[in-house]
C-alpha cells in the first residue's frame, strides 16, 4: 500500500510537470526529481526493514498511515524480536518479501483511528496482537483467528510489522487491547506473542492433565512460556531440555522439576534412559516398590517442541510414552523426518499449529491477578535505534546469555 501511494504521488506530479505552460518562465529553473521531491514532502518514520536473505536495515521509510476505515496507527512504545523473525532472516519464511518491515509484538499509544474503529481512540494505550483477526470470517467465527482470512499472522509478514516507530493495525477493534495502567510494558509484551503461543500451540494443544510427566525442547521465550503456563494444570513432572546451561538455569528457577543437556550426557547414555530415570526416581526415593502392572513404559505423557529444527523434533519422538502426545510450536524452516514406523503402534497424537491469540484476553485477566511474571523472560534492553545490536544480541542467545529482549521505543 505505501509502494501505491508512491506511484500515485509521482505520477501525480509527473503529470502536473507536462501540461502546457503558458507563462513566462525564468531562464533558470531548479532542478529536482520526483522522488528527492517526495521524501522531501512526505513523512517519515524509521523502522526495521529486511532486505533479503542474512540482510536487513535500520532506515527512513514512509511513515504509517490509515488506509482502511478499521485501521489504526499506533506509536510504538516498546516491541521486541521473536525466534521468527530470525528464521525469516534465514530464508525460511518465503512469504516474507525484501522491503518488510519486521516484527509483530508491541504495546504503544493509538495516534490515529480509521472510521470504521470504535473500541479505540487516539491516546489510548494499546497492546498488539501478533495476529490480526477480521472477527467475521468462517475461520474467526470457528475461533482459529490464525487462518483469518482477511489476516492472521501478517504483521511483519504480509504487511509491515512492529519493529518501527509507527505501525498500522487492520481491523483494529479486534486485533488490539486495552492496556491497563497497572501493568509495564515489560509484562505486556509477552501477551503480544510468546505466552499465547506457548500456551495455545504447546499447552492446549498438548492436552496436559494433573499428574502428567512433560519434557519441553528447547529454552526459549516460547520454551518459557510453555513452562510457566504448563504449571496452570499441575504436571507431576516438568523436563526442560536445552544446550544452553544459562537458559536451563532460569527454567529451573521458573517452575521445571527437572533439567536436562543433552550435550552434556554420557555418550552411553540415551535421551529415553535420562528421561525414564528422571519419571522414576519419585517411586525409588519414597522406598515403595512399584506394582509392574501399573507401571506405565518409558517415556514422558507429553513432549512439546519448540525450536523448529529436525533434532529438537526427534527428540520429542524419542522421548514419548504410548498413548503420549507431542506438540509442535517449533518454526520449521527444513524438512523433518516422521518416524512413523516406530510411532504408529504407541497410539501417539501429534499436533501443530500458529497461534490465534484467542486466549490473550484471558492471559490479560491472569497478568492483572498477579500470577504470571511474564517479565522475568527479558534478559536485555536497548533503545529502538539500537534494535540492530538487539538482533546481534538475540541472534547469539546461548553466547549472550539472552532470552528475551526489550526495546523502548
Amino acid at each position: 500500500m505505501l509502494r501505491f501511494s508512491f506511484i500515485r504521488s509521482a505520477t501525480g506530479l509527473a503529470s502536473t510537470c507536462s501540461r502546457r505552460i503558458t507563462t513566462t518562465t525564468p531562464t533558470t529553473t531548479p532542478s529536482f526529481s520526483s522522488s528527492s521531491l517526495f521524501l522531501r514532502t512526505m513523512a517519515t518514520m524509521k523502522a526495521l526493514v529486511y532486505e533479503g536473505p542474512g540482510k536487513r536495515s535500520w532506515k527512513p521509510v514512509p511513515k504509517a498511515e490509515v488506509l482502511e476505515p478499521t485501521d489504526a496507527v499506533v506509536k510504538l512504545t516498546s516491541t521486541t524480536i521473536c525466534g521468527t523473525d530470525l528464521h525469516i532472516l534465514k530464508g525460511d519464511v518465503p512469504s516474507v518479501t525484501p522491503g518488510r518491515i519486521l516484527g509483530h509484538e508491541g504495546v504503544g499509544i493509538v495516534e490515529s483511528v480509521g472510521s470504521g474503529v470504535s473500541a479505540f481512540k487516539p491516546g489510548d494505550r494499546v497492546l498488539i496482537s501478533c495476529i490480526t483477526a477480521c472477527g467475521k470470517c468462517l475461520y474467526c467465527a470457528r475461533n482459529l483467528q490464525a487462518h483469518c482470512l482477511n489476516g492472521g499472522w501478517i504483521l511483519g509478514n504480509d504487511i509491515d510489522g512492529t519493529q518501527a516507530e509507527y505501525v498500522r493495525i487492520p481491523f483494529a477493534d479486534t486485533s488490539l487491547y486495552q492496556a491497563p495502567k497497572s501493568l509495564a510494558d515489560e509484562s505486556l509484551l509477552m501477551l503480544s506473542d510468546a505466552l499465547p503461543t506457548g500456551y495455545e500451540v504447546g499447552v492446549q494443544s498438548a492436552k496436559i492433565r494433573p499428574g502428567e510427566s512433560v519434557a519441553i525442547v528447547g529454552a526459549g521465550p516460547v520454551g518459557m512460556a510453555v513452562l510457566i503456563t504448563a504449571q496452570f494444570f499441575s504436571p507431576a513432572t516438568i523436563i526442560m531440555i536445552d544446550t544452553d546451561d544459562s537458559r536451563l538455569a532460569v527454567a529451573k528457577k521458573l517452575g521445571a522439576t527437572h533439567i536436562i543437556n543433552p550435550s552434556k550426557l554420557a555418550a552411553s547414555t540415551t535421551m529415553m534412559d535420562t528421561v525414564t530415570s528422571i519419571i522414576s526416581e519419585a517411586d525409588i526415593a519414597s522406598g515403595e516398590v512399584p506394582n509392574k502392572n501399573m507401571t506405565a513404559k518409558p517415556g514422558v505423557d507429553v513432549a512439546i517442541e519448540c525450536v523448529g529444527v529436525p533434532q529438537t523434533f526427534a527428540t520429542c519422538q524419542a522421548i514419548i510414552a504410548p498413548g503420549g502426545r507431542i506438540a509442535n510450536v517449533g518454526v520449521h524452516g527444513t524438512k523433518v523426518d516422521l518416524q512413523l514406523q516406530e510411532l504408529w503402534i504407541k497410539n501417539v497424537t501429534i499436533t501443530t499449529g500458529l497461534v490465534s491469540a484467542n486466549t490473550t484476553a484471558m492471559l490479560l485477566q491472569v497478568l492483572r491477578g498477579g500470577k504470571l511474571k511474564p517479565e522475568s523472560l527479558i534478559t536485555h534492553r536497548f533503545k529502538l535505534d539500537d534494535i540492530e545490536k538487539a538482533y546481534e544480541i538475540f541472534g547469539n542467545a546461548a553466547r549472550e546469555h539472552a532470552i528475551k529482549t526489550y526495546i523502548e521505543a
